[in-house]
C-alpha cells in the first residue's frame, strides 16, 4: 500500500448515494511536467493547456468509448491551436501552437490568448481505435464562449450532451487539476422512490464552488474529495492513474514520408542533407538521411531503419 501511495497522478470517480449526481476529481503532477518539460510555454499558455489537460482526462473517463478523445481549441489570438489527446486508459499528450512573433501578456486569460475577435472554436473529437471501412471520427464544434476553459466546456456539454455540468479547473507549471460534477437524468433506477435527494445538485455544486484554485493544485485528489464532500455519502469507483505517453514513433513518421513519395522526400534530402521531423507533442526529433530514405522506400517500412531519435 505504501508504494501505491507514492503515485502523484490520480483520477477519482464517484456518485452521490441516492442522488442523480456524479463527480470526478483529477490532479496531475508527474504526467503534466513530463508533457511540458521540453516546450517552454509562457505561463498563461501553460495554465490554459493544463486546464484543458485536466478537463480532457475528466471527460474521457466519463464516456464508454474505445478510442481517442481529442480536445481542441482553435484560436484567433496569439495562440492558434491547443490540443489534448486522451486514450481510454488515460494516456495523455498535449501541445500548443503559438504565432512565431506572439507577445503574451503574463496576465492574459482565455479571451486574450485564443478568442480576441470572438472567432475561437472548441472541438471535441472521438476517434475510434478500430475504424470500420468508411467510418469517420465523431466531432462536435461550438463557439468559444465564456471567460475560461471551464465555462467554454460547460457550454459545450450543455449544447452537445444536454447534461448539466460544472467544472472547476486550475494549472501552473507543476500541477494541473480539476473537478467535474454532472447532473444525471432522474430516470434509470439509481434513486429509491420517495427517498431521492432532490437538493443534491444545488448542494454539491455549492460545496465544490468553495474550492480555491490554490487548494485544487496543492492538495491530492483524495484530500480534495474528502474536504468538499465529507458530509456526503459517496459511492466510489476504482482509482485511475493518468499518465503521459506520446504515440509518435519512427514507424509513423516513415509511413508519412512514404505517403509524400520518393521524389518529394529525395528533394528534401538534397536540399537539407536529411529529413528531420519534430513531434509537436513530445518534441522528439526523428532524422532520415539519404541511406535511411533509400532503405525506407526499398522495404516500405521504417521499422528496420536505424533510429536516430533525440530530444
Amino acid at each position: 500500500m505504501k508504494a501505491h501511495d507514492t503515485v502523484t497522478d490520480r483520477l477519482l470517480k464517484f456518485t452521490f448515494h441516492n442522488a442523480p449526481v456524479r463527480g470526478e476529481v483529477v490532479r496531475l503532477a508527474d504526467a503534466w511536467q513530463a508533457m511540458t518539460e521540453h516546450h517552454g510555454y509562457p505561463a498563461p499558455v501553460m495554465r490554459l493547456l493544463g486546464e484543458m489537460t485536466a478537463a480532457a482526462a475528466l471527460l474521457a473517463s466519463n464516456i464508454k468509448f474505445s478510442g481517442s478523445l481529442i480536445l481542441q481549441i482553435h484560436g484567433d489570438g496569439p495562440v492558434r491551436l491547443l490540443v489534448v489527446e486522451c486514450q481510454p486508459d488515460l494516456r495523455l499528450r498535449a501541445t500548443a501552437k503559438l504565432d512565431a512573433d506572439a507577445s503574451i501578456d503574463p496576465h492574459a486569460g482565455m479571451r486574450e490568448l485564443v478568442n480576441v475577435s470572438g472567432q475561437g472554436r472548441c472541438a471535441i473529437t472521438l476517434d475510434p481505435t478500430d475504424r470500420l471501412p468508411g467510418q469517420q471520427p465523431y466531432q462536435g464544434i461550438v463557439s468559444l464562449r465564456g471567460e475560461s476553459i471551464a465555462q467554454a466546456l460547460e457550454n459545450y456539454m450543455r449544447q452537445s450532451e444536454q447534461l448539466e455540468s460544472r467544472l472547476w479547473l486550475a494549472a501552473d507549471d507543476r500541477f494541473c487539476a480539476g473537478v467535474l460534477l454532472q447532473k444525471l437524468p432522474d430516470a434509470g433506477g439509481r434513486t429509491t422512490p420517495g427517498n431521492a435527494d432532490v437538493d443534491a445538485w444545488e448542494r454539491t455544486t455549492a460545496l465544490a464552488a468553495t474550492l480555491t484554485a490554490e487548494e485544487l493544485l496543492e492538495l491530492p485528489a483524495d484530500t480534495v474529495t474528502r474536504r468538499l464532500f465529507w458530509q456526503e455519502r459517496l459511492d466510489h469507483y476504482p482509482r485511475l492513474v493518468p499518465r503521459f505517453e506520446c504515440r509518435c514513433s519512427r514507424g509513423r513518421i516513415g509511413r508519412m514520408l512514404l505517403s509524400l513519395g520518393r521524389k518529394e522526400v529525395d528533394s528534401i534530402v538534397v536540399e537539407q542533407g536529411r529529413v528531420e521531423v519534430t513531434c509537436d507533442f513530445c518534441n522528439a526529433r526523428q532524422a532520415f538521411d539519404a541511406v535511411d530514405v533509400a532503405q525506407l522506400f526499398r522495404t516500405g517500412s521504417a521499422d528496420d531503419v536505424a533510429v536516430t531519435a533525440h530530444h
